[in-house]
C-alpha cells in the first residue's frame, strides 16, 4: 500500500467523523414545552423564540370594539394549547437578541408560528413565509386583525424591559 493510500484513507476518515459530529451538534430540540409567552418556549432546558412571528407582550391589550382585551395574554394561551397536543420539534439556526434560541417547531406536524399568525395572535416578522398566513387573518378579521392593534415591537419600544 502506498502511502499517499494510506493518508488519504485517513482524511477520509477524519471527514466522517467532523462530518457526524456536525450532524449530531444541530441544534435539535425535542419533547415536551413549558410556553413563557406568546412567542417563546421553554423544551430540553432551553429557551426557544419562535422564528418569523411575533406575537404581542403579556401586558400588551389590543382594542375591538372599542373594548381592550388582553391579546398578549391570549396568544400566551393559544401557545400552550398547541404545545400540549403532542411532542414539540423545534429546529434552531441562531440566537436572538436575549440569548434564545431562533427556532421553526412543529407539533402534530404543524408549524406552530404559523399557525398563530394565520389565528391573528401574531404578526409575521421578517422573511419567514408567514405573509401569506398573515393576509389571511388579516381578511378575516381574526385576532388582533378585528380591531386596531400596536405592533409588538413597537410595545416594546415603547415598554423598554427593566430587567
Amino acid at each position: 500500500m502506498r502511502i499517499i493510500d494510506v493518508v488519504v484513507a485517513l482524511a477520509l476518515v477524519l471527514a466522517v467523523g467532523f462530518v457526524a459530529e456536525w450532524l449530531q451538534r444541530k441544534d435539535v430540540f425535542a419533547g415536551p414545552a413549558r410556553v413563557v409567552d406568546g412567542d417563546t418556549l421553554k423544551l430540553d432546558g432551553q429557551r426557544i423564540r419562535l422564528q418569523g412571528m411575533d406575537a404581542p407582550e403579556l401586558g400588551q391589550s389590543c382594542q375591538r370594539d372599542g373594548k381592550a382585551w388582553p391579546c398578549g395574554t391570549t396568544a400566551r394561551f393559544a401557545l400552550a394549547e398547541m404545545v400540549q397536543r403532542g411532542e414539540v420539534f423545534c429546529t434552531a439556526s441562531g440566537q436572538d437578541a436575549y440569548g434564545r434560541a431562533l427556532a421553526r417547531c412543529t407539533v402534530d406536524g404543524v408549524d406552530i408560528a404559523e399557525e398563530l399568525v394565520r389565528q391573528g395572535l401574531a404578526v409575521a416578522y421578517g422573511r419567514h413565509g408567514y405573509e401569506a398566513a398573515e393576509a389571511q387573518a388579516r381578511a378575516a378579521r381574526r385576532g388582533m386583525w378585528a380591531g386596531t392593534f400596536e405592533k409588538p415591537q413597537d410595545y416594546r419600544a415603547a415598554h423598554p424591559r427593566t430587567e
